[in-house]
């Protein structure tokens, strides 16, 4: 039989894990037609989830698990979730059940029976959110898919069904600086949108904060598109213009009106307005200085203290 795996990051889930392992073996019993691998990556947590994910692989063979030596970030544990993955098909979810396991049955006939290499899930509301932060990741979604190649829809949750073969084209791309919705969008490969309505979580609290999800924003930016640096050069260029135009006007009002003074309050305006758009050029040639330095050193992306197997 097919072998489906079911990769779980997790960080600080211990509330929320046994009532997902008991959601998503009733589905994988339901799917008698294929075998079921659950790999749960713990992100470094502080809670109980490390002694949880142990008692879950004692009294279930098809429970494997890796834990992180610290905090390594959702990215990091997608990415040694794909890794240890063993199955024909691999699933990402979150374990807050907000990625209903439900939905399988219709991703994998999308895959198996429909002729697509990923069927992906998107949320139609966003029932439960806080106004502004809808507004923001609407406006998010609609920029990075004008300035990027990384086609990614409005809605996007990381839960998907994918074939190896688009799992093997993810982990080909060894860059240290991850934006996994950017990567789903750029390998490509035939992928089906499955709508369903925003749940809310079943335990736990989110661990995405506005300015978490922010930064995230400008991560998946910077790894994806260059558009920031040219809209840098563009700004140094009209500014220039601009200055030329500024020093006309002001050679003109000094020989025709012999007032070299006047005006001295709109000049500090101008002056402070040029070192701020300076600093922001700066800042943004900066963001990708540090992303290619991060690159150049070569480290791993996640470090491994223990698994299903014992400690490391």
């Amino acid at each position: 039989m097919p072998k489906i795996s079911i990769v779980v990051p997790c960080y600080n889930e211990q509330a929320a894990l046994p009532l997902f392992y008991q959601e998503i073996t009733r589905v994988a019993s339901e799917m008698d037609y294929a075998e079921f691998e659950f790999v749960f990556i713990d992100d470094g947590s502080k809670d109980d989830t490390l002694p949880t994910l142990r008692r879950l692989a004692a009294q279930d063979v098809r429970v494997r698990f890796v834990s992180f030596s610290r905090n390594f970030g959702k990215e990091a544990g997608m990415l040694a979730g794909l890794e240890a993955a063993t199955g024909d098909f691999v699933a990402t979810m979150d374990a807050d059940l907000q990625d209903p396991p439900a939905l399988l049955p219709e991703l994998y006939k999308a895959v198996t029976e429909e002729g697509y290499d990923c069927a992906a899930t998107r949320r139609t509301t966003r029932a439960g959110e806080p106004p502004i932060r809808s507004f923001f990741a609407r406006m998010f979604y609609k920029l990075i898919n004008r300035i990027s190649d990384a086609d990614i829809v409005d809605g996007a949750r990381d839960y998907r069904l994918m074939r190896r073969v688009m799992v093997d084209a993810i982990l080909s791309m060894h860059e240290y600086n991850r934006f996994s919705k950017g990567i789903f969008g750029w390998v490509g490969f035939k992928t089906k949108w499955v709508p369903f309505v925003n749940v809310e979580r079943v335990a736990g609290e989110t661990k995405w904060s506005f300015w978490k999800l922010f930064l995230y924003s400008l991560e998946g930016i910077v790894a994806f598109s260059t558009a920031p640096l040219a809209l840098a050069s563009v700004l140094g260029v009209l500014l220039c213009i601009v200055a030329f135009i500024f020093i006309a006007v002001v050679l003109v009002k000094t020989l025709a009106f012999g007032d070299p003074v006047g005006g001295w309050p709109s000049m500090m305006c101008v002056i402070l307005f040029l070192g701020g758009v300076q600093l922001l050029c700066i800042g943004i040639s900066g963001q990708y200085l540090a992303k290619t330095y991060l690159e150049t050193k070569h480290r791993p992306v996640y470090l491994v203290r223990e698994t299903e197997e014992g400690v490391r």
